[in-house]
């Protein structure tokens, strides 16, 4: 195993260091643009991976070696036939916007036109039937044909263009059928025009394009409102920092140049601008970003401060401890790009319909034309046909059925304190059936307090302090604080032993506190509830301690009790255990679990089928949160990127729990819904499109309705209630 490790180690090394870019690609439209990107990728030497997110339009690329460059991946997509730059969120809103006002200016040319061409149909239609003269006739055509392809030429340049990058990619994307659409009913209505024919659609090539452009202008509209929770917490960083200087001159930089170390001013109510400790000022701070709590917290010297969280009242000085880069926010960002970026079951599904759909689609609407010509229809409505067949069963519903829900549901678990690190997590997480929690830290908050010490002298408990008040292990930091109305005695050769506990001298007397081996207390098992103190020879004492339990954990526990069977493993003793068990509905309960107990429990539960939801501390607990079906990590913020579990919940309670379960189940329920609407939707159109019952016009808005609808739905679980 190891010379297996060792040869894999050394074959990546040969490879070259590896490297990753992240794109975005506008140009994106449905699952096979997606399918087209990560193919053409793919052929390239040295690339390892190349996924596509359809709701953010972004491409994420890993590769080994130094063989290829970012300038070789960008020219690669523009082989592939899509226009991409690097992933910058401050591009991307920019990048956005500007694309929704071209959009929405070729919108209203399309609408315009539209309008005032429908008005020579009219008169057209309502002249064909009152026996109108034909050169009026001819003449509103001619209007029309004026007013028409100039539209067209401006209000088509969104579809036109990007058909064009594709066609030079020997590539096609659904905005080729489209220009097709527009085109040939455009082309053909002129060519009628010209030889004073009858059969002239100026209205329909400028409506099919008015109706499409309102699709892609509402699509990419919801799709910011939906966009990666990760890119909306970029928006929340500071820009520029008020930097300090040695001679107390005050300059303005950027975030990015500020280097640990440095000194910044905080304004109240500005943005922390990076990571660091409060040197002067008494504020308070909204940390909700970071903790998920709505209550600020009490800054002061020596409090730790994050990136993008807001002083609220007072002016601060921080020195800054991290750079830009490696700042929690951008710590968070980068765990939230990547469980975004991933393939969880159901979008690798959705991608496998989407291979077999888009080839059968042609071969649909290859079969329609010739079918149509075969029963004598004209090569003009033969090819009407086909196109809207092509267009109506544009596959940017099933693309979107997945995606668009999982980057919605990140993102409003980001909101309640809950940060999602596995792409997959939520799928597994809707499955579970049990619910398994440790019990320190989880359970409890792991700020442990004095609850006994019977027989205790004044005397004893002054040492105690005096001892204890050396080392900043957890129990002897309770000891230090619950006697803090104790003189601190001057003692000698104060010793640690670690595992055991501490040793001094005071006035010749050796003083011992620490667990029963340290103490010499015979027939007594050493635990983690308590502490023992000896003075000389006397008799040992013993001193406990009590850890308290989370305010809402009973209020929990109940919440899942309808629906799941619970579990507590806990290390500590049974009498222990037992004691804050008791008002706590737990099916079962087991103390004294080492970390291999806790693991084999869960494989027990696992070979009896159960999908199990494991809640621990992220570092102690690692080997069983790998071990269960899903599993969540209270951690506090530094060390988010630490745990092995898939979600990360911030706070002091445990209702986050309860929320990410609703989410993920709520979650997989709209997913279903979406892939039941997407292929209902296709079961209806394509039989009719075939059947000659829809127009290009029709199945344009059939097209982009069927996207709105899903993201529209995916938006719903912004509207699930949070009590």
């Amino acid at each position: 195993m190891a010379l297996a490790h060792s040869l894999e180690s050394h074959e990546q090394e040969a490879a070259g260091p590896a490297h990753e870019l992240d794109l975005i690609v506008n140009g994106m439209h449905c699952a096979g643009c997606m399918r087209k990107i990560e193919r053409g990728l793919a052929e390239l030497d040295g690339i390892s991976m190349a996924r596509c997110n359809l709701s953010t339009k972004r491409v994420h690329v890993e590769w080994q070696g130094s063989a290829l460059s970012d300038r070789d991946i960008l020219e690669e997509m523009k082989r592939i036939g899509f226009e991409a730059t690097p992933f910058d969120p401050q591009l991307l809103a920019t990048a956005d916007d500007q694309h929704a006002k071209r959009l929405l200016r070729a919108m209203a040319v399309a609408g315009f036109a539209a309008a005032n061409i429908m008005l020579f149909s009219v008169s057209v239609w309502s002249g064909q039937a009152s026996d109108m003269d034909p050169e009026t006739l001819h003449l509103f055509h001619w209007l029309s044909a004026l007013i028409a392809i100039p539209a067209v030429a401006y209000a088509g340049q969104p579809f036109f263009v990007s058909a064009v990058k594709a066609l030079k990619g020997r590539a096609l994307n659904m905005d080729v059928p489209i220009s097709l659409a527009v085109l040939l009913a455009t082309g053909m209505s002129l060519f009628e025009t010209i030889r004073g024919g009858h059969e002239v659609y100026f209205d329909a090539s400028v409506s099919l394009l008015f109706f499409l452009l309102i699709g892609r202008y509402l699509d990419i509209r919801m799709r910011n409102r939906a966009c990666s929770a990760a890119q909306n917490l970029m928006s929340l960083r500071a820009v520029n920092a008020q930097r300090l200087l040695p001679d107390g001159a005050v300059e303005t930089v950027s975030i990015a140049d500020l280097r640990p170390g440095d000194l910044v001013a905080v304004p109240a109510g500005g943005r922390v601008p990076a990571d660091g400790d409060v040197v002067k000022g008494m504020s308070h701070i909204d940390a909700s970003l970071v903790t998920g709590e709505s209550l600020p917290e009490r800054a002061a010297p020596g409090t730790a401060v994050f990136a993008g969280t807001i002083n609220q009242e007072a002016p601060l000085e921080v020195r800054v401890t991290k750079s830009d880069d490696d700042s929690l926010l951008a710590e968070i960002v980068r765990l939230m790009e990547a469980a975004e970026q991933g393939r969880a079951g159901y979008v690798q599904l959705a991608d496998r319909i989407a291979r077999i759909y888009a080839p059968a689609v042609h071969i649909l609407a290859a079969g329609t034309f010739l079918g149509w010509l075969a029963f004598g229809a004209s090569i003009h409505a033969a090819l009407m046909y086909a196109i809207a067949v092509l267009i109506i069963t544009c596959p940017c519903a099933l693309g979107l059925a997945v995606p668009v829900v999982q980057v919605v549901a990140s993102g409003k678990l980001l909101r309640l304190g809950v940060l999602v690190k596995s792409a997959d997590g939520l799928e597994r997480l809707a499955d579970i059936d049990q619910v398994v929690f440790d019990k320190t830290g989880t359970i409890t908050t792991g700020d442990l307090k004095l609850r006994t010490a019977i027989g205790l002298t004044d005397d004893e408990m002054t040492l105690a302090r005096s001892l204890a008040i050396k080392s900043s292990h957890p129990l002897s930091r309770v000891l230090a604080e619950s006697f803090s109305h104790c003189p601190i005695l001057p003692l000698e050769n104060v010793e640690e032993t670690s595992g055991l506990g501490l040793s001094g001298k005071y006035q010749g007397e050796e003083i011992r506190i620490g667990n029963a081996d340290w103490v010499d207390v015979e027939g007594h098992a050493s635990d983690t509830s308590g502490i023992w103190i000896r003075k000389g020879q006397n008799a040992p004492k013993w001193i406990s301690v009590t850890d308290t339990i989370k305010e809402d954990a009973a209020a929990v526990l109940d919440y899942l009790a309808h629906d799941y069977r619970t579990h507590l493993l806990s290390g500590d003793r049974e009498a222990a255990v037992a004691a804050q068990a008791l008002h706590l509905k737990f099916d079962e309960v087991h103390a004294e679990q080492r970390p291999s107990d806790k693991i084999a429990y869960l494989e027990r539960l696992k070979s009896e089928g159960a999908k199990v939801l494991m809640v621990g501390d992220g570092l102690n607990d690692a080997p069983a949160l790998r071990a269960a079906h899903v599993s969540m990590s209270p951690a506090e913020a530094a060390d988010i990127s630490q745990t092995a579990a898939d979600f990360i919940f911030q706070g002091k309670n445990l209702g986050p729990v309860v929320k990410a379960i609703r989410t993920a189940t709520f979650a997989r329920q709209l997913i279903l819904e979406n892939f039941g609407f997407a292929f209902l939707y296709n079961a209806i159109a394509i039989p009719l499109a075939i059947a000659g019952f829809v127009t290009p016009l029709f199945a344009a808005i059939a097209m982009s309705s069927s996207s709105l609808i899903v993201t529209a739905n995916a938006m719903r679980l912004n509207w699930q209630r949070r009590n």
